[in-house]
């Protein structure tokens, strides 16, 4: 009986879904000719000994500007257009397919689970159904191959018994129409002349030897069509002015700075003149890091910035929240056993919602409407008053979580897994960075350390999850201060790295600042590059480990530079 319910559900929804789909088909032929095609190849390969029961087309329709200037030339402008096809594959039934991982068969599945191609940026319906079909033909005949092997893995009855490899989960018909929302000739030259200033004001400098800034402008128009029902259009964009500078140090190696400005359209980065600004304050900055001393290996209390901390928890807690790792025989698995215990202090709060656009008016490009899986982005509160709660989950089922919170992401090409959007980081025990000050000096007083660290910004980091290497976490400062216990003026170090271990790490966090910042960044990880947001306080931890950062393998120039008479031109020495 209820067989025959889900069957007649189905049905009722697969006729309003097609009646929603030739509303929006009559405007967008795209998506019309991938819903003709996913129909046919469904048809045609119900009739193979092992049918698909699943699939998916995904098409990332992608205008890109990179503009890039030097010493205020430009020396890089393109213009490009292209549409990204990922097609998934699913032979078998939810439980058991042929993404199913069990050892030796991880690097087998995820070859076999999605194909890429380049399609037609042309609306062409021959043309485009031509790709289509060859790579779903090839998607099917790997999908087909790998189940086999499976059935026939001496493992395999052991591991049926297991999770589902895929959660059933109700269809979404939604659509977009289309943004214009493209930088013109006119912004373009406006912005060129803005590079063009910016890595200007570096050029007089003889300790500089590097200086470069870009505008990256990306307009994405994404399309999802799956044989469950699931009818999507979305907009998605994401712009970004990165500023990068190498100069000599006194010492005779070279240090790097960078700075970025982010924002969904070009139209809500910074003015120019806040921009301006920016650059003088790094300048100054730059003067006082050239004889700035070289840090050594340290273990003491620390001070991290708000843009310290998201990065720490982006890296050091957000990939080990990640539900697909649970499941993973190659995973360190860190979190896998501690629903309802306390990983954090008390008075922290975390949450993932990709369905915030803003915080406090800036934008938030982990923000998105539905996931690579069609699944509707959710916020999800992972850690409520220090207690795990949660994680955040693909269509990959875990033990305790069997359904999707719209977390399924990845880059054109990639097959999805559960990743962080935006994640928000909040403390209700927050206190002035005056008194993480005061908290920090007291700690080194009584760790009788002759200083802390204060780490101010950041450019990334990274982290291991898996069994085959120490799961620790790197995280890598652009600007660090020690602040000396006896009363001493601040004083910039350089050539530090922050180094540890995720739980030793989570245990010395024992107060968090009462103002947020957003720090901005695209996250490379199993499913490609994809744009992701933390907003976080700053946070003063007991203890932290750092040791020094590699040397950059640039030979400094013999020659003095092109100016022979130097004409002004500057040297902080």
């Amino acid at each position: 009986m209820k067989t025959k319910s889900y069957n007649l559900f189905w049905s009722l929804f697969t006729l309003l879904s097609l009646a929603g789909s030739a509303v929006y088909a009559a405007e967008d032929k795209l998506m019309n000719i991938l819903d003709e095609e996913l129909n046919r190849e469904m048809d045609e390969l119900s009739e193979q000994e092992d049918p698909p029961y699943y699939i998916d087309y995904r098409v990332d329709n992608i205008s890109s500007l990179s503009l890039r200037t030097s010493f205020g030339s430009l020396v890089g402008d393109n213009e490009s257009r292209s549409r990204v096809l990922t097609a998934c594959v699913r032979v078998g039934d939810y439980e058991f397919d042929n993404t199913h991982d069990f050892p030796g068969s991880f690097s087998m599945s995820e070859q076999s689970e999605v194909y890429g191609a380049l399609l037609p940026v042309e609306d062409d319906p021959e043309a485009i159904k031509q790709v289509l079909w060859r790579v779903t033909d090839v998607a099917y005949k790997n999908a087909a191959g790998t189940l086999s092997s499976f059935r026939n893995n001496e493992n395999t009855g052991e591991q049926k018994t297991k999770l589902p490899d895929f959660s059933k989960e109700e269809p979404s018909v939604y659509y977009e129409k289309p943004v214009i929302s493209w930088i013109g000739q006119q912004e373009k030259i406006k912005w060129i002349e803005r590079l063009k200033e910016y890595t200007s004001r570096f050029m007089n400098d003889t300790l500089i030897l590097r200086c470069e800034a870009f505008l990256n402008y990306n307009a994405q128009r994404k399309y999802f069509v799956s044989t469950e029902g699931s009818r999507i259009v979305q907009n998605t964009n994401y712009s970004q002015v990165q500023l990068l500078i190498e100069m000599k140090h006194s010492k005779g190696s070279v240090l790097q700075y960078q700075k970025s400005f982010t924002a969904s359209d070009p139209s809500g980065l910074p003015d120019h003149e806040v921009i301006l600004e920016a650059i003088s304050s790094i300048y100054q900055k730059l003067k006082n890091m050239y004889n700035a001393p070289l840090a050594e290996a340290y273990a003491g209390p620390a001070i991290l910035s708000p843009a310290a901390a998201g990065v720490f928890f982006h890296e050091i807690f957000g990939h080990r929240i990640e539900g697909h790792r649970l499941q993973s025989v190659d995973d360190g698995q860190t979190f896998k056993d501690k629903i309802g215990s306390a990983v954090l202090p008390a008075g922290f709060n975390v949450y993932s919602d990709p369905t915030l656009e803003k915080w406090q008016g800036q934008d938030l490009i982990g923000h998105y409407k539905y996931d690579e899986q069609g699944m509707a982005g959710q916020r999800v509160l992972v850690v409520d008053k220090g207690i795990l709660k949660n994680f955040l989950m693909s269509r990959q089922p875990t033990e305790e979580f069997r359904h999707s919170n719209g977390h399924g992401r990845a880059q054109a090409g990639y097959a999805p897994v559960s990743r962080q959007s935006n994640l928000i980081v909040e403390s209700t025990q927050a206190v002035s960075f005056e008194e993480l000050r005061k908290k920090l000096i007291k700690e080194c007083r009584k760790q009788k350390k002759e200083y802390g660290y204060y780490f101010k910004e950041v450019i990334g980091g990274l982290t291991y999850t898996d069994r085959y290497n120490a799961n620790v976490f790197d995280v890598v400062p652009t600007e660090v201060y020690r602040i000396y216990a006896d009363g001493r003026p601040d004083e910039p170090v350089t050539g530090v790295e922050l180094i540890g271990t995720p739980l030793t790490m989570f245990s010395n966090i024992l107060a968090a600042g009462n103002e947020q910042e957003v720090f901005t960044g695209f996250c490379g990880a199993e499913s490609g590059h994809v744009p992701v947001t933390t907003v976080a306080p700053a946070l003063f931890v007991k203890k932290i480990e750092t040791q020094k950062s590699p040397e950059i393998n640039t030979i400094l120039p013999l020659l003095p530079t092109p100016d022979d008479n130097m004409n002004g031109k500057q040297s902080w020495k």
